[in-house]
């Protein structure tokens, strides 16, 4: 989502009277919700349509509301940056007079489109979702900033304090740089004076990812708020970092989108093609990764990432920070 944002930002700088609202899974919708160029965000149900669960009574009910809430809108214009079956079919049923995609949309989302775009603007996936946009006149704004919802508070143990954040989680354990390098480069940052506290961020369910790391948190020069940040909240910690230290996450486009002082920890991902857009430079990457789905082999992920040395971060974060 936070990759998305300037398709926002190009179609608003278009139209600048239009409507313009974005349909985005409900858990998610404070990373957008907020923005100005924003009319509305359209909550998706995940959790409700799963299609796994098609067979609950309740189902039906959500996916009729749903499809009454964008059908009732009567856009003249949809665009699917996502191009997977489900968002392609969405598309087709807003019934909108000009349905755009990818003509390469994976399990044939492209059904849903009236205009099927063969993007070429670019390998980065931001080029490539604003080649949709290009592709019906609309000249690209590549602004990715962000904002956090209106009333979201920061932990009253960071008011006021220079820290920075570390994001030692990641889905994929090909992913993860080792815990205990980011316990050390804790320590090592609070040594250097050049910070006054650091955060921990993740999602509820990765604390078992880093227990070296959250073991040292005393809840004042190391505070922990893995697990206990929604998207807003976490939005905030970021925007008023003086550092973000993560692994492949959420939490590097968050730091592009609020332009914080940033090292990415990469290992089996193509930065070309999903890193931190127009920030290549704040990436730290042993190797280039192989063609293909490397960060879903564990064992060759867990290889990248450990070759990635704890003094080479170090001296990144002290030259952010400095």
């Amino acid at each position: 989502m936070c990759r998305t944002v300037p398709v926002l930002t190009s179609l608003r700088a278009a139209y600048r009277d239009a409507r313009i609202d974005w349909l985005v899974q409900d858990s998610f919708s404070p990373a957008i919700s907020a923005h100005p160029a924003l009319s509305s965000a359209i909550p998706f149900p995940r959790r409700d349509l799963a299609l796994a669960e098609f067979w609950r009574a309740g189902w039906g009910r959500a996916l009729g509301a749903l499809l009454r809430t964008i059908r009732q809108a009567r856009y003249d214009l949809v665009i699917d940056a996502q191009g997977l079956l489900r968002s392609g079919l969405l598309t087709l049923a807003s019934g909108g007079r000009q349905r755009v995609g990818f003509a390469d949309a994976r399990e044939c989302g492209w059904i849903g489109y009236t205009r099927r775009v063969r993007a070429a603007g670019g390998p980065h996936t931001v080029d490539r979702m604003l080649a949709l946009v290009e592709a019906i006149g609309v000249a690209p704004v590549r602004d990715t900033r962000l904002y956090t919802p209106e009333g979201t508070g920061l932990d009253p143990r960071l008011e006021g304090r220079r820290y920075g954040v570390l994001a030692p989680t990641s889905r994929w354990e090909g992913k993860r740089w080792p815990d205990d390098r980011f316990a050390a480069l804790a320590r090592r940052l609070l040594d250097s004076k050049s910070l006054e506290a650091i955060v921990i961020v993740g999602a509820a369910g990765e604390r078992d990812q880093c227990p070296i790391t959250l073991a040292q948190a005393d809840g004042t020069t190391m505070v922990d708020l893995l697990g206990q940040t929604d998207v807003a909240g976490l939005m905030r910690v970021i925007e008023r970092a003086a550092l973000v230290v993560a692994n492949d996450s959420a939490a590097v486009h968050m730091a592009v989108g609020f332009n914080r002082p940033l090292v990415a920890l990469y290992g089996p991902t193509r930065i070309d093609l999903v890193g931190p857009y127009g920030r290549q430079g704040d990436v730290i990457q042993a190797a280039p990764p192989p063609q293909g789905r490397a960060h879903k082999d564990a064992a060759r992920g867990r290889a990248a990432m450990e070759a990635i040395g704890l003094e080479q971060v170090e001296r990144a974060a002290l030259e952010r920070v400095s």
